[in-house]
């Protein structure tokens, strides 16, 4: 699965620079980083909506679709803030194991 995403995330650093006009990932980078979480809160709309209707029968390959679309956009989006993709796999790596419950509360501890 890693090699899918390190070659996306290849591709999209190469075409941080490319053409706009060829190329959308560009034209992305070229309209700057609003219009990039734009498409990210479009993709992460879509695919709520995909999950509900697939949840009552509807088509569930438009939730993957729609999931590929929005890890697409978040690449894009890490790619303009040129944070590394394998820095997220790692922080995956890193909570493996680890209750979610933990997790959640090691990052937003209570106070007394």
């Amino acid at each position: 699965m890693t090699d899918v995403l390190e070659q996306l995330a290849t591709t999209l650093a190469a075409r941080r620079q490319a053409d706009p006009e060829h190329s959308y990932v560009a034209s992305l980078h070229h309209q700057g980083l609003n219009k990039i979480l734009e498409k990210v809160g479009e993709e992460a709309t879509e695919v709520i909506l995909a999950a509900k209707d697939a949840e009552q029968g509807g088509e569930s390959n438009a939730v993957i679709g729609e999931v590929a679309d929005l890890w697409f956009h978040t690449m894009v989006m890490l790619s303009h803030l040129k944070l590394d993709t394998q820095e997220v796999l790692s922080c995956l790596d890193e909570r493996f194991g680890v209750s979610g419950l933990d997790e959640k509360a090691a990052r937003n501890p209570r106070s007394s």
